[in-house]
């Protein structure tokens, strides 16, 4: 039956609704893929698929000239004449033959070198030309895997949902969109989704959007993680030799030149393949452009592969893309991925200018139902036909997931995995409800991803408890979890307990509410400057024990959303009993005479005085964060906000203490922040990080309270930028109870220096330049320099990061080496 059912919808594709369908091959009858088919002196346009199949929407009976075009082969015209639909034409094209003789004899330089400077020159002016439209748009993803293992890191992957067979081989996404786009250059955005399809999912909304799409030639640069370099950018002769391959003329009778790209540097952000250019009006005819992964920065990516078509309307002479395609090739761990992303640009309509209300901050929406069109629509809109592999991944996904989705089968699911076997109360329980959507876990007594030392505490571990309930989560954006978590110190001999509860009311604001309280140990710089992890090494192998804390009971609420688009606001108010601790251990893996600090950050000798009183206060903290021009996706799902980056972020921040048993612990502060980066194109990227406030009656706080910034003396980095720490400052040598000013400042070069430099191009990094900044009252200010290397490593590998940092304070200068180890990010 299920057979049969494919077949039936085969058939339906092929010869239900199509008004002009057929196969494209070459002359050995060779299926060729991605033919642009188009009406003449229309935009009314299509794609073959893989295998060569293609459907061309045509309205009227009668005479109609179409357009066959395609890279390497000659362009084919022809004139017929359609009685009743679907009406079927087979297409066969011969290969283009390249000419070379007439340009050669003409000319004194390199000729391609001559065409892309007329193409530099006349580029604004045909960038112009489609600089303002209103179009059809319509695109389709599609993600494979191969060699996909059972398991990765000791946990099951099964089979994704039927996505996979036997051999870890399969397509894991396979989604399509249909759109109306009005587009202003160089990046005014408006599109209203009509029709949206996920494979497996039938109530799923579709990523695709046009707004992804966008990779314009004209510009000169283009992003793919980095800044990609246009072949006719106004610097392009700095980046790219050019070679004619020859000439030859379209079906406008225009001739057409093919130049082939060529990378005068291996490790520069630049494109390698063709890119065709029409003679006189110097505008773009095609591209088929290769970008190797270690180019964007991009290790785990092999290749992408970019193609566009452009064809060209006598009636306002504009040559206006009409397809484009962006395939990759990606691997990690012996897994191999590879997919490709169509699209179909179509029923173009130029327009000089819009109104001033066109675009607004919203640049994605869904019309009702979009999700819920039936197969017989997709067969009437889909302008690239369905291959038998994507049209049997549908008919599969689809019946998969009405079969696990059903409650039989999530029960029957729930009451194998939710079996409570005889070592769980030590590795730990797992209980869930998919029909409900609840879920329940314990973490066991035996949680070794939590064991970590300090000289408070010694070696603790870490269990607990949790709930979570999303039943509302898919249509309203509803969820609510509750977790509990016990931290046993065994040095101390101590038990801490916390609770968390968290809800999210919807997904348009995304407002939450948490509430929270118990007792924990905190590190003294509530921003925890140093990890658990770090700690845990840096104590036991090297006795140094940075990390400094105090005990913590405290009960509170936290509530924050988005106002509007630009603005989120957080406000919280907590009630805090704070004590102070001591070492409890000396112990360490390697036999030393050095002794550990004491756990008081002003005095690390003494081990008798803490460094403050025991005392308890309530806090009140409100948080301002602020976007310029943010545009945002409404999705029915939820909505997405889409930071403007030309402008920066604000962040203003206000705390009151209060309530205290002593006065002289309360407070207030006042803070400010900005945080920017500055795109300086195929140059890099200036990270600006920027931080002010003062206290108000702060005179006599408790150590606790003051302004910490974020030091290190491990010599080991965490982050992928060091925008907000100074990497050889002692954790509390500067800690303020009075105003102060932050400043953080690092440029990444992303290759523009490293790639011109002989052998040190080799290892494909990029130069790191910062500069930080830090002054409060009473001191010297305090600053580093830094100069590093970024995206080092072995292979795909690129995780290490190697700094020389000098500092200067009061006369003192210090020299050091920091080590960025990024793959901690993941391991805490």
């Amino acid at each position: 039956m299920k057979k049969f059912y494919l077949l039936f919808l085969l058939l339906v594709s092929f010869f239900s609704f199509a008004q002009i369908r057929g196969t494209i091959t070459d002359n050995k009858g060779i299926p060729l893929s991605l033919v642009t088919v188009l009406e003449e002196n229309t935009y009314n346009g299509t794609s073959s698929n893989e295998l060569g199949n293609y459907e061309l929407n045509i309205k009227k009976t009668g005479k109609h000239t179409i357009v066959f075009q395609y890279l390497g082969f000659k362009t084919q015209k022809i004139t017929i004449s359609i009685d009743k639909f679907p009406y079927k034409q087979n297409i066969k094209l011969v290969e283009e033959s390249l000419s070379l003789s007439e340009v050669i004899i003409n000319t004194k330089e390199n000729p391609a070198n001559t065409v892309i400077r007329n193409a530099i020159a006349n580029k604004k002016e045909n960038a112009e030309k489609t600089a303002r439209f209103k179009a059809d748009f319509y695109s389709r993803g599609i993600f494979k895997v191969k060699d996909l293992p059972k398991k990765i890191l000791g946990q099951k992957i099964g089979d994704l949902d039927g996505a996979v067979d036997s051999t870890g081989t399969g397509i894991i996404y396979l989604s399509e969109t249909v759109s109306k786009i009005i587009f202003e250059k160089p990046n005014n955005l408006k599109e209203r989704i009509i029709a949206s399809k996920v494979s497996g999912d039938n109530k799923g909304f579709s990523y695709n959007t046009a707004r992804s799409t966008i990779y314009d030639f004209y510009d000169n640069t283009l992003s793919f993680n980095s800044k990609m370099i246009s072949p006719i950018a106004d610097n392009a002769f700095n980046y790219y030799k050019y070679k004619l391959e020859g000439t030859f003329q379209d079906d406008n009778n225009l001739m057409i030149n093919k130049i082939k790209v060529i990378a005068k540097r291996d490790a520069e952000p630049v494109f390698e393949g063709y890119i065709y250019i029409v003679e006189d009006s110097w505008a773009i005819y095609a591209v088929d452009l290769d970008i190797k992964g270690y180019r964007m920065h991009q290790e785990f990516v092999d290749t992408m592969k970019l193609k566009q078509n452009f064809s060209y309307n006598k009636n306002n002479q504009v040559w206006a893309k009409n397809t484009q395609s962006l395939e990759f090739s990606a691997g990690v761990f012996g897994i191999k991925f590879n997919g490709k992303f169509s699209y179909v640009y179509s029923n173009y309509e130029f327009e000089k200018a819009f109104a001033k209300k066109t675009f607004t901050n919203e640049i994605v929406s869904f019309e009702n139902n979009s999700n819920k069109k039936d197969t017989l629509f997709w067969n009437k809109i889909r302008p690239i036909p369905l291959t038998i592999e994507e049209n049997t991944d549908y008919v599969k996904k689809d019946s998969v997931h009405q079969v696990r989705n059903s409650k039989t089968y999530l029960d029957s699911i729930d009451k194998k995995g939710n079996k409570f076997k005889f070592h769980s109360p030590i590795t730990g329980y797992r209980w869930k409800n998919s029909t409900k959507k609840q879920s329940f876990s314990y973490d066991g007594l035996l949680n070794i991803s939590s064991l970590s030392f300090n000289t408070v505490q010694g070696w603790n571990l870490d269990s607990g408890f949790s709930f979570r309930n999303w039943a509302a989560q898919e249509e309203k954006g509803k969820s609510t979890s509750i977790r509990t978590k016990f931290n046993y110190g065994f040095s101390d001999d101590r038990l801490r307990v916390t609770v968390d509860y968290y809800h999210r009311f919807n997904n348009q604001n995304y407002a939450t509410l948490t509430v929270f309280g118990g007792s924990k140990v905190n590190q003294f710089n509530p921003e925890e400057p140093i990890s658990k992890f770090i700690n845990s090494v840096s104590s036991v192998f090297f006795v140094d024990n940075y990390m400094k804390l105090y005990n913590k009971e405290f009960a509170g609420a936290t509530y924050g959303q988005d106002i509007g688009n630009n603005l989120y606001l957080k406000g919280t108010l907590e009630y805090q009993q704070r004590k102070p601790l001591f070492n409890t251990t000396d112990y360490t893996f390697i036999k030393s005479d050095a002794l550990y600090s004491s756990n008081n950050p002003l005095l690390p000798d003494d081990n008798l005085n803490p460094a403050f009183e025991q005392h308890h206060l309530t806090k009140a903290s409100f948080l301002a964060r602020i976007n310029f021009g943010n545009k945002y996706i409404s999705r029915p799902d939820g909505k997405i906000n889409i930071r403007n980056e030309d402008y920066p972020t604000l962040y203003f921040g206000y705390e009151n203490a209060f309530g205290s048993n002593e006065k002289k612990n309360e407070y207030q502060l006042i803070s400010s922040q900005i945080r920017y980066d500055f795109n300086a194109g195929n140059k890099g990227t200036l990270g600006i990080n920027l931080k002010a406030g003062t206290f108000i009656h702060g005179e006599n706080i408790s150590f606790i309270d003051y302004k910490h910034f974020n030091g290190n003396r491990t010599h080991v980095g965490t982050s992928d930028r060091y925008l907000n720490v100074f990497n050889l400052m002692p954790y509390y040598s500067n800690s303020t109870n009075d105003a102060f000013f932050e400043a953080h400042l690092e440029h990444n070069d992303k290759g523009y220096i490293m790639n011109k430099i002989p052998l040190l191009n080799k290892l494909n990094s990029t130069l790191v330049l910062g500069f930080h900044a830090l002054s409060v009252p009473d001191k010297k200010p305090y600053t580093e320099v830094t100069v590093g290397l970024d995206n080092l490593g072995f292979g795909k590998f690129k995780v290490f990061r190697l700094d020389y940092v000098h500092s200067f304070q009061n006369g003192i200068q210090e020299n050091g080496v920091v080590f960025g180890l990024k793959i901690l990010n993941i391991l805490e």
